[in-house]
């Protein structure tokens, strides 16, 4: 499973459901925006140690952006930008998931419901 920013925080939060989520998925893993969302959302080095400790106490993979990624993702805003608000963020992590037939798991399925082979399992905390 691929994870949303939103449902790490939730996570982090001690949010019951979404860490039992993390807890029940044989495998876990994250995007590099993923990654960097979580890092930008830090208030200081403490919180960033914090963090990394997080993905690294839960396992979290975290999948490298490559070229068919990119390519996917600008295929995404292209078709979706326009249409529904699709950023770039988001077209990435939906790209990462879609390339590496992944589920991805979010409770923001208004930003990842246009993607249409995008495999979503929408979390509601």
């Amino acid at each position: 499973m691929l994870f949303d920013t939103d449902v790490l925080i939730w996570a982090q939060r001690k949010n019951d459901k979404a860490i039992g989520l993390i807890c029940d998925a044989e495998a876990r893993y994250i995007s590099v925006p993923t990654y960097m969302e979580l890092l930008q959302g830090a208030r200081n080095h403490a919180e960033m140690r914090t963090i990394k400790s997080f993905l690294s106490d839960f396992d979290f993979l975290t999948l490298p952006l490559t070229e068919n990624i990119g390519h996917r993702a600008l295929i995404y805003i292209e078709e979706y930008a326009l249409s529904s608000g699709l950023r770039s963020a988001d077209a990435l992590i939906a790209a990462t998931a879609v390339e590496n037939t992944l589920v991805l798991v979010t409770s923001n399925q208004k930003h990842f419901k246009p993607v249409r082979d995008l495999n979503l399992y929408p979390f509601r905390p």
